[in-house]
């Protein structure tokens, strides 16, 4: 393992689908919010379109809420790298035709200082996961109890 200059977080990516392609923009002050607080990094951010014929196509900045302002224009530039051609292509193939959907790959800042204490301590990471909210709350439910 080789020693890092800079702490680096997890890296997480989700993809969201926006059935018959109706965006809100609602989500994107949270974005905004845990980017500002350095909660997270936006490393990349992607949207795209499945045709109805199943092709999928990259979708531009867009005004989502329709008050005359881009809503994405914060996130103009967020491209590390990390997300190629091929993710949208397999990303796309788990939309439904006639949807949209947005690839977030973000780093989540403020476990990088913690990974890099328990590095210079000599322990590793050895395993990571997520468990999907959908399987919490049944979870939660099955069980009788709440967060």
């Amino acid at each position: 393992m080789t020693e890092q200059s800079v702490d680096v977080g997890p890296i997480d990516y989700i993809v969201v689908e926006f059935p018959g392609s109706k965006m809100t923009g609602e989500g994107l002050p949270i974005i905004v919010d845990l980017v500002d607080r350095g909660i997270i990094r936006l490393l990349d951010l992607a949207f795209f379109k499945k045709e109805l014929d199943g092709t999928v196509s990259g979708l531009v900045l867009a005004d989502l809420d329709l008050d005359g302002e881009l809503d994405l224009m914060v996130f103009e530039g967020a491209s590390s790298g990390l997300l190629g051609p091929d993710d949208i292509e397999q990303a796309g193939a788990a939309l439904a035709p006639g949807s949209s959907a947005g690839i977030l790959v973000y780093e989540n800042t403020w476990a990088g200082p913690f990974v890099t204490a328990l590095r210079h301590g000599g322990a590793e990471v050895v395993a990571s996961g997520r468990i999907p909210a959908d399987e919490v709350i049944a979870a939660l439910d099955a069980a009788g109890t709440t967060l």
